[in-house]
């Protein structure tokens, strides 16, 4: 299922999408749905990761809130620099989260 949404954008991001479009032998619609998808797993990412440094959830659950392995989320969160923090009460958590 699909939905539609349209945004007015500046005439120099239009400029750009279509640069882009021509080197990537695509459509407006194809670059830009690419581009949104992209956007929005990099934003679900860092909405986790924020969540997480505030020790509101766990990494595993922050990996499950952006829809990743857990493995990427660790390694993206050491990659950015974020502190691995995790107690043997969130290893319970992510274990009883994973078996249910």
């Amino acid at each position: 299922m699909t939905e539609s949404i349209s945004a007015r954008v500046p005439e120099a991001v239009g400029r750009d999408i279509d640069f882009f479009t021509k080197q990537e032998h695509t459509d407006r619609s194809t670059f830009v749905r690419k581009l949104l998808t992209e956007a929005i797993a990099e934003k679900k990412v860092d909405y986790a990761l924020k969540k997480y440094q505030e020790k509101e959830i766990t990494i595993g659950k922050a990996a499950e809130m952006a829809r990743i392995p857990l493995r990427k989320m660790i390694q993206i969160a050491a990659d950015k620099g974020i502190p691995f923090q995790y107690s043997a009460k969130d290893l319970e958590k992510d274990i009883k989260a994973a078996t249910l």
